[in-house]
């Protein structure tokens, strides 16, 4: 039985699957591939997390913080674009361990990938809410404090939960089912609306770069590191470095570990090789060509944020528009808001159209049930049931859990994914050497081993909760699987129908 568990799903199978008329509508080239990864990088993580994690884990060091993460996703990266070449359909990572590791190690990756983009969608969606009150404050307008925010939040410097007096986040929930009605109408007008998005944001951040330089004092870069150069841990356990009041570790590492959930966009890009009308080509372009600009934006904007204003007294909530407001440059402020809520909105947008195309990729290997998750709309050619599902776990999450929960939870999730895929590299470079690849990761083994170790480096730097509710969250998956998918799957119905024919 358990040799079972990782029986791998044939290229050719896939190939075959391709040419099937359940698909998805390839209307997206090259351009529009780097939009969506843009359009899932840039947003939440210069306009909310870098101001969190400068303020409570790096300080100015954030710089090296962004450097150590882009490196890692660099690896990742490229495995990432071997594989998106080679299998041009949806799944992303979940496909790829599939056709490497195995059915079950495949539903363990699929499932973590449901989490990453279900959470990070939902911390995405409490950055949207913050930003949008800063704009619609500017003109005076509030949005009643029972629905302004979560119910509860964490303050890292007290270690503690304190009810915030709201009831719920209503600008939260409210963005969530505006997208999810743009997600079911098609992924054509999906990604207009996310260029549109894109541009705007685009332009944002190169006025805050360009007008903020001009408000960098360097005494504010000093101390640079000012909770040092570690914050390596072990479940929980800090073997180099500091800890804050919380217990959790802190220092560049940690920050790295913090801001990684700024990066997941490139992923996303893979999850949308079915709708690509080159994949081979135009995916691993739009996969690297989204990273490295969004690596340069955000190193740039984190040297000129942590310049204009002092570390520990950047706003958690809304750090770049109140770090312009600061230093007097109130239309600024109008500006940046304006644009984080355009960002942000497109990050929300990718992230939550990528979650019903892993879905859907596990309901037509027949892992989860088919009629459901596995429905595309006859007229719109979209994951609309997983769609709606996805919009409503979303939106539950967004208006009742605090936005430090969620992030570090997004990353755990997500260096998993990207330690599985640079393994499955190298497995499949040895169980087929001689397929088809259209892109070839460079300097095999070493590119894949320093992705797998970079990933374990900034997964033990973050806190030991994540490590608990990552362990929580695959038990879950795992009973779901054992009681559910082992037997419906394709591949198990293809081996008991050789078995009877035989």
């Amino acid at each position: 039985m358990f040799r079972h568990l990782f029986k791998r799903k044939p290229l050719a199978l896939l190939h075959e699957e391709m040419r099937g008329d359940n698909r998805l509508r390839r209307v997206l080239g090259p351009w529009s591939l780097t939009s969506l990864g843009i359009g899932c990088v840039i947003g939440a993580g210069i306009f909310v997390i870098t101001g969190y994690a400068a303020h409570f884990k790096a300080g100015p060091a954030l710089l090296i913080s962004f450097m150590l993460s882009g490196m890692t996703c660099i690896f990742s990266a490229l495995c990432y674009a071997e594989f998106a070449s080679m299998a041009p359909v949806a799944g992303s990572a979940y496909t790829y361990a599939y056709a490497t590791l195995g059915e079950f190690m495949a539903w363990i990756i699929g499932w973590d990938l449901v989490l990453e983009y279900t959470v990070a969608s939902a911390s995405v969606a409490h950055g949207w809410s913050k930003y949008f009150q800063n704009f619609i404050g500017i003109f005076d307008l509030h949005v009643p404090s029972a629905v302004a925010r979560a119910p509860f939040d964490f303050d890292p410097a007290k270690a503690a939960f304190a009810p915030t007096g709201s009831w719920f986040d209503l600008p939260a929930l409210g963005i969530v089912a505006i997208l999810t009605i743009v997600l079911v109408i098609g992924i054509r007008e999906s990604s207009r609306f996310n260029n549109l998005m894109v541009a705007i944001k685009l332009a944002v951040v190169l006025l805050v770069i360009g007008a903020g330089a001009f408000f960098v004092n360097s005494v504010n870069w000093h101390p640079f590191a000012p909770f040092g150069w570690a914050g390596l841990s072990v479940f929980g356990h800090t073997l180099w470095g500091q800890t804050g009041p919380d217990g959790a570790p802190v220092g560049m590492l940690a920050g790295a570990a913090m801001i990684f959930f700024a990066y997941i966009g490139f992923d996303a890009v893979s999850t949308h090789a079915e709708e690509a009308r080159n994949p081979r080509r135009d995916v691993p372009f739009g996969i690297i060509a989204s990273l490295i600009i969004c690596t340069v934006l955000y190193i740039a904007v984190t040297i000129v944020l942590t310049g204009m204003v002092p570390y520990n007294q950047i706003d958690v909530d809304a750090p770049v528009a109140q770090a312009f407001e600061r230093v007097g440059l109130r239309w600024g402020q109008l500006i940046i808001s304006f644009g984080a809520v355009a960002g942000i909105t497109s990050v929300m947008l990718v992230l939550m159209l990528s979650q019903p195309r892993v879905l859907l990729a596990m309901a037509r290997d027949g892992l989860l049930p088919e009629s459901f998750f596995g429905a595309v709309h006859p007229r719109f050619r979209t994951p609309w049931k997983s769609t709606i599902l996805t919009g409503l776990l979303v939106g539950a999450m967004a208006a009742f859990i605090p936005l430090g929960i969620l992030a570090e939870l997004v990353n755990i999730g997500t260096l998993l994914a990207f330690v599985i895929v640079c393994i499955a590299v190298l497995v499949m470079r040895y169980l087929h050497p001689q397929a088809e690849r259209p892109f070839r990761c460079p300097w095999v083994p070493l590119i894949p081993v320093l992705g797998v170790l970079c990933c374990l480096l900034l997964m033990f730097s973050l806190p030991s909760e994540n490590w608990l509710r990552l362990f929580i969250w695959m038990l879950a998956g795992m009973l779901i699987y054992f009681l559910y998918g082992r037997h419906h799957s394709t591949m198990a119905q293809r081996r008991r129908s050789g078995l009877h024919d035989g």
